[in-house]
């Protein structure tokens, strides 16, 4: 082979290749994807949460004001670049600065405390693994406007209700911690600091640069060593004061109430410097290093670091969808295939297909997913694509068929088959098929009908001058 043709191969066969850490969705598990949907479409509506979509793009300051410098995020796996007129700009890594931004942007004149929700495709240069991409999905809330600990306990309670939904019920621990306000954390990061500089030998690469920029993320150091000395070091619980005592101990009592179980753990802190108080995570007790399904807290601070004037209190959460995804798929839960195929149409001739045409509309207008095969292929080839596709009948109607207004029904699943008019099988079909699987969905319902009052048409000076000399 020529080296042109070898260059040539390599090229194509890369360019048919996804990027590494990103993934097509498909198939069986674009099912469970608009399955996660819907559940939290429906759990976010029924709790008065409205949609929110932001950009995929965002000024790079937006990020690195918002989750740190110190962030992993931003340290190492933000895709950044510069546009064309040179301004630094970022594919977001996470949603919640872009909703804040578009909350101070758009809605500070709106009914407060705002509610907010996203399902949006994220991306984070970061090591790819089961269950995390460089470009993933999340699913996410936020309140902004209102500084109440009971709303801190709803969104933990919501979160529960959408992992139970799901059909992880039992398999995850809600962990909870709180962080304090800005005063108390500087103090406790003060004594953390001084409670390792003499420590250093037993920290990594990693962890010393922690030490140095931001003493609370070694809470979330992985390294063996370190996760055994931070059971001795200062607990930021023993730095909270009147106010964030109070409010700690009332998000714990709404949980209380609202039957969420939850367990303290005094290392959790989250990946973003701006969460403040309330902090928790969703874990699956795998003991994996990435073992959460998602997490959250309260960031009143956020607004100042974008530049806004005062503090704006707010509370969220997000879930990773392809976590969530392998999650329930590695328990066992099916999905029910709403695309299921109740009636495949197999035509053969001119004759047939004038027939199957309006045939497969009437199946359709009666609620029954069903297909008709176009083209010419053999009716071999034709059976042969129903049962790939798991259709349940199969009308053939063949030239004599057409002739004679009938079909051969055959029903895949008993093996079965028989002869039925035209005339009569969708009828038939309506009858046998389990009416739950029926679909009457029509784009109109979702229309808002309201009589529209047209004014009179205005007539020219002239047609209204030989009306009045007619009278």
């Amino acid at each position: 082979m020529r080296i042109f043709d070898i260059t040539f191969v390599f090229y194509f066969s890369t360019m048919l290749q996804t990027v590494r850490g990103m993934q097509d969705i498909f198939g069986e598990y674009q099912r469970y994807f608009t399955f996660l949907k819907k559940v939290a479409r429906h759990e976010f509506r029924k709790n008065g949460f409205t949609r929110i979509s932001t950009p995929v793009i965002e000024f790079e300051e937006l990020i690195t004001r918002s989750a740190g410098n110190s962030s992993d995020i931003v340290s190492k796996e933000l895709y950044s670049f510069d546009d064309r007129k040179e301004r630094r700009l970022a594919l977001k890594p996470e949603s919640t600065a872009g909703v804040m931004r578009s909350y101070l942007t758009n809605m500070l004149d709106e009914s407060q405390p705002v509610y907010l929700y996203y399902i949006e495709p994220h991306f984070r240069y970061d090591r790819p693994q089961k269950g995390r991409y460089r470009q993933f999905h999340q699913i996410g809330a936020e309140i902004i406007g209102e500084q109440d600990p009971v709303l801190d306990a709803k969104m933990m309670h919501i979160g529960c209700r959408m992992l139970d939904s799901i059909g992880l019920k039992g398999e995850y621990t809600l962990k909870i911690n709180s962080l304090g306000n800005e005063k108390e954390r500087e103090k406790y990061l003060l004594d953390l600091r001084d409670f390792f500089e003499n420590k250093k030998h037993v920290l990594d690469e990693v962890d010393l640069a922690r030490l140095e920029t931001n003493p609370l993320r070694l809470l979330d150091s992985k390294n063996p060593e370190v996760r055994g000395l931070l059971e001795h070091a200062p607990k930021m619980e023993s730095y909270l004061k009147g106010e964030s005592k109070e409010f700690y101990a009332k998000v714990k009592m709404y949980l209380e109430i609202l039957g969420v179980p939850y367990v303290e753990d005094h290392t959790l802190v989250r990946g973003l410097d701006y969460y403040s108080h309330t902090v928790w995570e969703w874990v699956d007790g795998s003991g994996r290093t990435q073992d959460a399904f998602g997490g959250g807290g309260r960031y009143d601070g956020l607004s100042k670091s974008l530049g806004h004037k005062t503090a704006v209190p707010a509370v969220g959460f997000g879930m990773g969808c392809e976590r969530l995804i392998e999650g329930i798929m590695d328990r066992g839960v099916k999905l029910r295939n709403k695309d299921r195929t109740h009636l495949y149409i197999i035509q053969l001739g001119e004759g047939a297909t004038k027939l199957a045409l309006p045939l497969n509309i009437a199946a359709q207008e009666a609620g029954l997913n069903s297909l008709i095969s176009l083209g010419t292929p053999s009716i071999k080839t034709q059976m042969k694509k129903a049962n790939r596709l798991g259709a349940t009948y199969v009308a053939i109607i063949g030239i004599m068929e057409a002739k004679n207004g009938i079909c051969q029904l055959k029903n895949m699943e008993l093996g079965t088959q028989r002869e039925v008019k035209l005339d009569e099988l969708v009828p038939l079909l309506i009858s046998e098929v389990d009416k739950k699987e029926l679909d009457f969905y029509s784009p109109m319902k979702d229309f808002v009908i309201e009589e529209v009052i047209r004014p009179e048409p205005i007539m020219p000076i002239h047609e209204k001058m030989d009306n009045n000399e007619k009278e």
